[in-house]
């Protein structure tokens, strides 16, 4: 069972990726429009205020910024004076998604995906965008985008479609950053939960949210088999990423949202961080790639609420 790390009533927290550099977890809470920045060593949580929902973050390779995926666009963020710099408005122009889920493959390119607002259409697609802005549409036909992960040999990329229940699987061509051979690696069972954020560990395992399932999966991606469950006091179970000194501390986010009566009693810390210590460790997440020039896009800065 994993415990209480830190109690916030966030609404949709998301996007958990561990920074080995600084030791802090990056999250964001969707709804709550917000980035966050987590110390497992103070115990404190930095709040970034956004103009608009924000889907994930990822710590860039240069120092004090990060990247971000609001509503209509890509943006880079500077974490001290809290200035965003547009990045790429791949999608601006379709009013009726927004940017979900990312990570940076291999070679620091952000992999992004969007979601229909109304859930009810594959509007969505998944995008790649590398640190120049330059953005390149890789798979359409998206309902919610989410999890997406690399293996160790850098030759395979997991990747989530929530409504679909399944993890799919595509070679990874780390000369090009391109996908190919298309093939589902796990169908998980509705009755769990519906996938939603993931990470995988040093052992090419995957580790899945399963939202409306109170827990973390752990998944054989070659067997498709379930292989251990993390039972988080939360109803819905959003994403995770491995920290700490040895990789071998499992954060995960949560949401209060979507929950009944019933449910909101049982579950009265939804929405918090909590953790578990494993015998299993993670990998250093992939950061966001130093451009090849300075982003020249206006800065904007937006003050808290």
């Amino acid at each position: 069972m994993a415990e209480l790390e830190y109690e916030i009533p966030s609404k949709l927290g998301e996007g958990a990726i561990w920074d080995y550099r600084k030791k802090v977890l990056y999250w964001v809470d969707i709804e709550g429009k917000s980035l966050n920045i987590y110390s497992p060593k103070t115990k404190t949580n930095k709040e970034i205020k956004m103009p608009s929902r924000i889907g994930t973050v990822v710590p860039s390779e240069i120092e004090n910024e990060a990247v971000v995926a609001l509503e209509d666009g890509i943006y880079m963020v500077n974490i001290v004076t809290e200035n965003i710099s547009l990045l790429s408005d791949i999608e601006a122009t379709h009013t009726e998604n927004r940017f979900n889920d990312g990570k940076c493959d291999p070679n620091g390119n952000l992999w992004v995906g969007s979601m229909h607002l109304p859930q009810s259409k594959p509007e969505g697609s998944l995008y790649k965008i590398n640190s120049d802005g330059e953005a390149q549409k890789m798979l359409g036909n998206i309902t919610i985008s989410n999890g997406i992960v690399w293996t160790k040999d850098k030759k395979t990329m997991y990747y989530i479609d929530t409504p679909t229940s399944n993890i799919r699987a595509f070679d990874y061509n780390e000369q090009n950053n391109t996908i190919s051979n298309e093939r589902i690696a796990v169908k998980v069972d509705e009755a769990d939960g519906f996938p939603d954020g993931m990470t995988i560990d040093e052992n090419d395992k995957l580790w899945v949210g399963l939202w409306n399932g109170n827990c973390i999966a752990q998944y054989d991606p070659i067997t498709g088999k379930m292989l251990s469950k993390v039972h988080v006091p939360a109803h819905n179970v959003t994403s995770c990423a491995f920290g700490g000194e040895n990789l071998d501390i499992l954060y995960i986010t949560t949401s209060s949202l979507d929950m009944n009566d019933e449910e909101k009693k049982q579950y009265n810390k939804a929405g918090s961080i909590f953790k578990i210590k494993l015998d299993t460790r993670g990998v250093r997440s992939t950061f966001f790639k130093k451009p090849m020039y300075k982003i020249t896009q206006a800065n904007y800065s937006f003050s808290h609420e």
